[in-house]
């Protein structure tokens, strides 16, 4: 071998032993094969979404238009980003309606779940897997037919040296094998480094052979040197771009075309050009590794950042709450923390499935706590209704009982004791009053009656309280505005028991904040209502004192007379 190449072998995979050239020869040896299986993917670049923050029914579009529109051979990253996604959300979904049918009394092993969301997606990864590995097949026969033919133009390379032709001849022989080299596509990697040593190996061999010719070696030199001249140049140019992957991609390429496309240079030009190149892919290569550094910062404020919001979200499971609007806000706040943690980014790769499944630990917990609220409200519904039922029985046994004054306490307080019982299921609500408020009137009624016919006659003394006191007058209105308050009362009953069964409606629902409105205005109108029947009975009481003293006047003068 001729001194004139010593420079150049250095560049040869045995011979590396510079940290960049290391480097170098790593980004040669295991990307080369790849970086021409996917030469074109430095000409589209498909975007990389947030798929993290993608609703499940966005994930299977998302999925549909890369499977559809984009080579499987460029979709890889994304679908699996997009398949960890879903997973992930359909897995936390999949747990709460479970963890719900469980709440209401369902048995675990009789549990089914359908989800249109699932089924597409599962349809679309499935047509995915099968491009994925018609591809991978059609792919492995091509590597093969490369590889032989690049074995083929080896033979032919070794063989120039032994024909007995003019020397341009065999240069031009040459250069058609160097053309055909170049175009003869990737090879099984396991295969790459043998056909790479073999190659420059009888390349080099050749060279040695056109020697004889300098003539002819100087203009190959001269032809090397422009072509890794702008290769250095497109390096230096990507040492400055801001798009790191776009850059490392590139120079792939660009050393595959150094070590293969191209042979050796002059003596002269030949440690000067490859200290540039070497410089430039340094740069890359610390730009690469400084990107990657502040990436992870990134991934650990994530981290910080979802970490805190577990220990909120920690926070509202030990909270027991006591009453409809405390759940409501639990669940507002909780649905707000699952909204940002989903939208904070990746963590890093080694606590990712750590705090997910904490996630999932302590979602699976607040929606536990969360049914089982509603699931002891429902059984205090039912407690009330027994109490309920147990006095509607009562109150229809004296329907037909003796008047006298121990039924009549009794009637009344029963009525005070149904005040006091809570919500009843709101099936039951409406008749169950109604039923109540019949046997109630029915009572009533009858004592009225009664009162009317055990009523003596109308004396002097009596026909003057009554002008005075107006009673009947006095009567009848109390009697009207009892009514109306027992009417806004059974509205506003009815209006909370409907509200106890939004159970999975915000606060700020239309429906809720209209319910929540009217029942406001009936208490404002219950109130003014109970207040014209205060100002009713202060009237009444202090006609009866001025009634009592006019009869007192009375009775005295009379006695005086006598």
């Amino acid at each position: 071998m001729s001194e004139e190449k010593a420079p150049e072998q250095q560049t040869s995979p045995q011979e590396i032993t510079s940290p960049v050239d290391a480097h170098l020869h790593e980004i040669d040896h295991s990307n080369a094969a790849d970086a021409e299986l996917d030469k074109h993917q430095d000409k589209h670049q498909i975007p990389f979404l947030d798929y993290s923050n993608m609703a499940l029914e966005n994930l299977v579009g998302e999925l549909q238009r890369l499977v559809k529109n984009e080579s499987v051979s460029l979709i890889k990253r994304h679908v699996d980003a997009i398949k960890n996604s879903f997973d992930q959300q359909y897995q936390a979904l999949f747990d709460s309606k479970k963890e719900e049918y469980l709440a209401q009394g369902g048995v675990e092993m009789d549990f089914k779940f359908s989800s249109v969301d699932k089924r597409q997606f599962n349809e679309v990864y499935k047509e995915y897997r099968e491009k994925r590995a018609d591809y991978y097949q059609r792919q492995e026969i091509q590597l093969k037919n490369n590889l032989a033919h690049r074995w083929e133009l080896i033979e032919r390379l070794k063989g120039l040296i032994s024909m007995e032709e003019d020397i341009n001849t065999t240069y031009n022989n040459f250069k058609v094998i160097l053309a055909e080299w170049k175009n003869a596509g990737p090879i099984p990697r396991d295969k790459y480094n043998d056909v790479w040593r073999t190659y420059h190996h009888h390349m080099e061999i050749f060279y040695d052979f056109l020697n004889l010719n300098r003539e002819l070696r100087d203009l190959d030199f001269k032809h090397n040197l422009e072509e890794k001249l702008k290769l250095v140049v497109r390096a230096e140019e990507l040492a400055e771009l801001t798009d790191i992957h776009q850059a490392f991609q590139e120079l792939q390429v660009l050393h595959k075309i150094w070590k293969e496309d191209l042979g050796p240079v002059d003596k002269e030009h030949r440690n000067e050009i490859w200290d540039r190149f070497s410089k430039a892919t340094k740069t890359i290569h610390d730009n690469r590794q400084a990107y990657f550094a502040s990436l992870d910062k990134d991934l650990e404020v994530n981290l910080h950042a979802k970490e805190a919001i577990l220990e909120k979200i920690k926070q509202l499971t030990l909270h027991v709450p006591t009453s409809h609007k405390e759940i409501q806000n639990q669940i507002k706040a909780m649905e707000s923390l699952r909204q940002s943690f989903m939208e904070i980014g990746k963590v890093p790769s080694k606590q990712s499935d750590k705090v997910w499944k904490s996630f999932k630990e302590l979602s699976r917990t607040f929606n536990k706590n969360k049914n089982n609220f509603f699931k002891n409200i429902k059984k205090d519904q039912n407690d009330h209704l027994t109490q309920k039922r147990a006095l509607l029985e009562i109150a229809q046994g004296l329907v037909e009982a003796e008047i006298n004054e121990a039924n009549t306490a009794e009637l009344k307080r029963i009525q005070a004791a149904w005040k006091e019982v809570g919500h009843v299921p709101r099936k039951f609500s409406d008749a169950l009053w109604k039923d109540f408020k019949s046997a109630c009137n029915a009572y009533f009624e009858r004592l009225q009656a009664q009162k009317k016919t055990q009523q003596p006659q109308s004396t002097d003394r009596q026909t003057r309280r009554t002008h005075t006191q107006s009673v009947p007058a006095q009567q009848s209105e109390r009697s009207i505005i009892r009514k109306k308050i027992e009417e806004e009362q059974d509205k506003i009953r009815q209006l909370e028991n409907n509200l106890a069964f939004f159970s999975h409606v915000p606060d700020d629902n239309p429906v809720v904040k209209d319910v929540q409105k009217k029942i406001d205005l009936l208490h404002k109108q219950l109130d003014a209502l109970k207040e014209q029947l205060k100002q009713i009975n202060i009237q009444e009481h202090q006609q009866k004192r001025a009634a009592k003293e006019t009869d007192d006047s009375t009775e005295a003068q009379e006695d005086t007379a006598e």
